[in-house]
């Protein structure tokens, strides 16, 4: 029997059976500001932003429903997907973290 009720917030059953979550993200590099989702394992190994990062076997850091903002200005881009180049990275944050400015 198949429940229309949704499961715990953020979370999706995978085909296979592993359960995943998606985190969404902001990235800055030298150029742009990106906004994305990153799929994460709902716990455990690589269920932290962090993990992801500092994964060494990994050079991308691969990213769905992404808006790119050029920092020197141009259009704003939106994209279903963008891989990134973990080099290029210089902050990740989760967005509505920034601190209120007064």
């Amino acid at each position: 029997m198949t429940s229309t009720t949704p499961g715990e917030q953020g979370f999706e059953a995978d085909p296979h059976g592993a359960e995943e979550r998606r985190e969404r993200i902001r990235v800055e590099t030298p150029r742009h500001r990106i906004e994305g989702s990153l799929m994460l394992a709902r716990d455990g190994y690589r269920s932290r932003v962090s993990d992801m990062l500092n994964a060494s076997e990994r050079d991308f850091l691969t990213l769905t429903d992404v808006t790119l903002v050029p920092l020197d200005g141009g259009p704003v881009e939106r994209h279903a997907f963008m891989a990134i180049a973990r080099v290029h990275i210089v902050y990740v944050v989760a967005p509505g973290s920034d601190e209120s400015e007064s």
